[in-house]
């Protein structure tokens, strides 16, 4: 689709999920930057459900650690070596928790404005040029995962945002045309 006059609908876009980086770092003041602009995202009652875990620099093996010692066995062997390579390159890991309401309710609401919190970071991080995949492996679900990078009981992981510079952006993927999963009454 072409430029339009619309930035906002630009951006949208033109936003894609960056799975390579560049080992460049990103500057805290950049990444406090984007953060804050997230935290404007809608939420219920200004409930603000979100928190937020960063890794960077040498931290960054703790977090691979974490991720490490929740795998299995089997998943290590296959797995580990690369992860640990990945993660250990990667700038940036931001571990979005939220707090669970008991009240169905008030926990959907809050997860749809984690939600878009991170679809808020993730736009902000595109327009200054830095690249975003949100990842919800399962070791998010990992006991011993969420206490090792300390999220605590009443919390869940809703996802794990690598962040970096793109070394590559891949071409955009088709999306199928809004008027095809529309009903329309009246």
């Amino acid at each position: 689709m072409p430029d339009s006059h619309y930035p906002v609908a630009d951006l949208i876009r033109k936003r894609r999920t960056v799975r390579q980086f560049k080992d460049d770092p990103i500057p805290l003041a950049l990444l406090m930057e984007l953060i804050e602009i997230a935290n404007w995202a809608p939420n219920h009652g200004l409930r603000e459900p979100w928190r937020y875990i960063l890794y960077r620099e040498e931290a960054r093996e703790a977090f691979t650690k974490a991720v490490l010692r929740a795998m299995s066995a089997e998943e290590v062997a296959k797995y580990g070596e690369q992860r640990a390579k990945d993660y250990a390159t990667i700038p940036c890991h931001l571990i979005v928790a939220m707090k669970e309401d008991p009240r169905q309710k008030q926990w959907e609401e809050d997860f749809g404005a984690v939600c878009s919190w991170i679809q808020s970071f993730q736009l902000a991080a595109w327009e200054r040029g830095v690249g975003v995949v949100w990842k919800t492996n399962s070791y998010i679900f990992s006991l011993r995962f969420r206490e090792a990078v300390g999220v605590g009981d009443g919390e869940k992981v809703v996802g794990v945002l690598h962040i970096g510079y793109p070394d590559a952006i891949p071409e955009p993927r088709p999306r199928s045309a809004a008027a095809s999963k529309l009903t329309v009454h009246g």
